[in-house]
């Protein structure tokens, strides 16, 4: 069969498809929308005809054809910190723009790093309302399993930012967390003016993000910067005013700090303890562009922010949702996320 064999000798139409697997326009509408009731022989031969006649399924027309909705949802952690900020602001942006594309953005907002508040938001998603879920919150056994009955409703499900991968989530959107702590040893051992102690804070040790940037971060330290030495994380949940109360015992215990990387979010409490007690010759390598960090960067309390763009991480999410309820191919270039490296000498403008 000639991928032009048809007979209006123009691009293979559902009437081609069913016309080459012998089959009815009802049977090919029930294969094409994965509907059940259809014999296995017969959606070999309806995929067998989509594949010989090189029929490619406008998938926009065909759900404007049949009013569909996208209706997504993003679970996001109830913080103030302002890369969730920026995340949710992005949500709205997309949302607004996307409703012309017959597509809607909902947010929830679930305590930072509570797995049963992750579970409860998952269990109440209707799926008869909603074609997919992006979640941002830690990899415990009860996550895993919730996001795992939310798939069995045929609900689309996307790691947001920290990765699922016990779960099975459908996709993941966000930097590969164990280069991005390889990237942040690196500049730390390469900015260091002597040797001595490296402090890493952490957000939770139930995030896996910040579990998968440490181990990075360690191997490197390990392998190439003998001279420093990495102590144990500290746990400041992302709480600005818990961590600044937390550095005056660090800095007591380990004379010799001679370097910061803050892993996960926090960084105002960081920053104010280290404006009212400035530490010379301080290395401090942080995460995410915003605007405190910026001006962190700006007055030299930061050496380096390794980033990614809130805007891809949204715009990805929607795309991936979309497409796979669709079970449409996916452009893998398209969706990842890079690892940026501000320096004072080159962020963006505001």
């Amino acid at each position: 069969m000639n991928k032009q064999d048809t007979k209006s000798g123009l691009k293979p139409t559902v009437n081609d498809i069913a016309r080459v697997a012998g089959v009815s326009l009802a049977t090919v509408d029930r294969v094409l929308n994965a509907r059940p009731g259809v014999r296995s022989v017969t959606i070999e031969k309806v995929n067998k005809a989509i594949a010989d006649l090189g029929y490619v399924r406008d998938t926009a027309a065909a759900n404007l054809a049949r009013g569909r909705v996208y209706n997504l949802l993003f679970i996001l952690p109830d913080t103030a910190n302002e890369f969730v900020v920026a995340l949710d602001a992005h949500v709205t942006e997309q949302g607004a723009k996307l409703r012309h594309q017959r597509t809607t953005l909902d947010t929830v907002r679930v305590p930072p790093f509570d797995p049963q508040a992750i579970v409860q938001a998952l269990d109440h998603v209707d799926a008869t309302r909603t074609d997919g879920v992006a979640v941002f919150g830690p990899e415990t056994p009860s996550v895993r399993d919730a996001v795992k009955r939310a798939r069995a409703r045929g609900i689309v499900v996307v790691a947001l930012v920290a990765d699922l991968p016990s779960s099975d989530r459908d996709h993941f959107i966000g930097v590969d967390n164990v280069a991005a702590g390889r990237t942040a040893a690196h500049l730390m051992g390469r900015f260091a003016k002597r040797g001595g102690r490296v402090l890493v804070i952490t957000g939770s040790r139930l995030a896996r993000d910040h579990l998968e940037r440490r181990k990075g971060f360690d191997a490197v330290m390990s392998d190439r910067f003998q001279d420093l030495d990495v102590v144990a994380s500290i746990e400041g949940r992302d709480d600005p005013d818990l961590i600044r109360n937390m550095l005056p015992d660090v800095f007591a215990s380990y004379p010799d700090l001679c370097g910061i990387y803050s892993s996960a979010a926090g960084n105002p409490g960081l920053i104010q303890y280290l404006s009212d007690n400035p530490q010379p010759g301080l290395v401090v390598i942080a995460h995410e562009l915003t605007p405190t960090s910026r001006t962190a960067l700006e007055r030299d309390v930061f050496d380096a922010i390794i980033s990614q763009d809130t805007g891809h991480l949204v715009r990805s999410a929607v795309r991936l949702m979309k497409a796979t309820a669709d079970r449409q191919p996916i452009d893998h270039t398209q969706e990842r996320i890079r690892i940026d490296i501000y320096l004072k000498e080159n962020m963006p403008s505001p």
